[in-house]
């Protein structure tokens, strides 16, 4: 896996412990991107040690994500807010905060948040 690849992994762990709790649908959905990034099992036991305590929008890097990283992670973390089924209230504020720590402007934030709650509506038997 490419580093970029792993940073916007890395990234997504803050949102699964957004409620705090990093459940195990998080934990697989965390587990499918690793797949999806084609992770090295060295790769694979960074993220599973990092995720272990407790991540903070702080514990994101920003110098390690590109503008386009971002939006990847926005997205990803959209769909990890449905992995319950339902999006909560304090899901939706974490996306907003997370959305103005990466930086993305308020009406492309929103634009994104449509569209995934409309993807992982459509999807939700499948997380």
């Amino acid at each position: 896996m490419y580093d970029d690849g792993l940073a916007v992994i890395k990234a997504l762990v803050p949102m699964a412990w957004a409620d705090g709790v990093f459940q195990e649908k998080e934990k697989e959905i965390i587990e499918a991107l690793l797949d999806a990034y084609h992770a090295t099992p060295a790769q694979r036991d960074l993220i599973s040690e990092y995720s272990r305590e407790k991540r903070t929008l702080e514990d994101i890097d920003l110098q390690d994500l590109s503008a386009a990283d971002r939006r990847v992670v926005l997205n990803h973390a959209v769909l990890l807010s449905f992995v319950d089924g339902v999006q909560g209230a304090e899901e939706k504020d974490f996306l907003a905060r997370l959305a103005e720590r990466l930086k993305v402007p308020a009406d492309e934030a929103k634009t994104i948040f449509e569209a995934g709650e409309g993807r992982a509506k459509k999807f939700l038997s499948m997380l």
